[in-house]
């Protein structure tokens, strides 16, 4: 039996299922998980070794990706090892408050992510379009101020959700046919009017989604004018070559989101595995596959990791 609290509205603890549908599978499906979770670290760590490591790496673009791959790792380790506890050994309960706890996590640091990505759209913008006044216009103090701007955002957007999710009554069961602590997945145990919730979920995601990619569009309209404008094809390569990098990073991040978002518009009556499974992958997919990305497009980081295998070698 779940302890239960009775002067709370709430329940002691909520149920995390893993993936319905799929529960003889989980010890299978752990496996992809572990290693992209495995790999997800091992990059992200070794990024910002090398970031702090290499003084030449101290630059606008570098510290903007070391926000990045400090995103990406509370990101994947909020939800992941949770997850591998539910597949590996049935540790399916989750106290009420640190469900709050992991869902304010998950969505706040991923609206941090955006904004950061957005940020470094603007790094690429200024460093093509305006090459002379690069080192002038994102300096130390600008950048720590977008930094605190992207922490300021998510915070005051997540916020309210906790707050509002203690003060519903669940008569649904304590059972979450989720791997983590999602919004929604929440919301669905609560009695009441959940529509607030609903709409205000649905608006945040819209609205970051929205402005951070409009915004990031932009940029690269103007990135495109000022490389066609380069007098020959080789500066223009190069010029696009330092972008091609974020593109990935933009990529790996938003596709997961747009397929997951036509899928619960398109398969509505898909099974729940499937949408469960997408939201996984929008939380694994990006933290392994940037590190990669930096890591084989980036030539400062691949020298430096080049002289640390030779330096070993030797």
């Amino acid at each position: 039996m779940l302890p239960s609290n009775i002067t709370s509205t709430h329940p002691a603890t909520f149920l995390l299922v893993g993936i319905p549908g799929l529960e003889h599978l989980h010890v299978w499906i752990s496996i992809p998980f572990c290693f992209a979770y495995t790999l997800a670290l091992l990059g992200n760590c070794t990024l910002l070794f090398i970031i702090r490591a290499d003084a030449a790496l101290h630059e606008p673009m570098y510290l903007f990706l070391a926000m990045l791959a400090t995103i990406d790792l509370v990101l994947s380790s909020t939800a992941l090892p949770k997850t591998l506890a539910i597949f590996w050994f049935r540790d399916r309960e989750i106290s009420f408050f640190a469900c709050l706890v992991q869902m304010f996590f998950l969505h706040s640091f991923s609206i941090m992510e955006s904004a950061v990505l957005l940020a470094m759209a603007f790094d690429r913008y200024v460093a093509i379009c305006k090459p002379l006044h690069y080192t002038t216009v994102l300096t130390g103090s600008l950048i720590t101020k977008i930094g605190m701007a992207a922490v300021v955002r998510a915070v005051t957007l997540m916020t309210p959700l906790p707050f509002l999710l203690r003060h519903f009554h669940y008569c649904r069961g304590p059972v979450i046919a989720h791997c983590y602590c999602e919004h929604m997945a929440v919301v669905r145990l609560a009695c009441g009017d959940t529509s607030f919730n609903s709409i205000y979920g649905i608006a945040v995601a819209m609205f970051i989604v929205v402005l951070d990619l409009l915004f990031v569009i932009l940029s690269y309209v103007f990135i495109l004018q000022a490389v066609l404008q380069l007098a020959s094809q080789e500066s223009r390569y190069k010029a696009f070559g330092t972008c091609v990098s974020h593109i990935g990073a933009i990529l790996s991040t938003y596709t997961p989101v747009v397929i997951s978002s036509v899928m619960h518009r398109v398969a509505r009556r898909a099974a729940p595995h499937v949408h469960i499974l997408l939201a996984i992958f929008y939380l694994l997919f990006p933290p392994m596959i940037n590190p990669i990305i930096y890591g084989v497009k980036t030539k400062q980081i691949r020298d430096y990791m080049l002289s640390l295998f030779q330096r070993k070698n030797m």
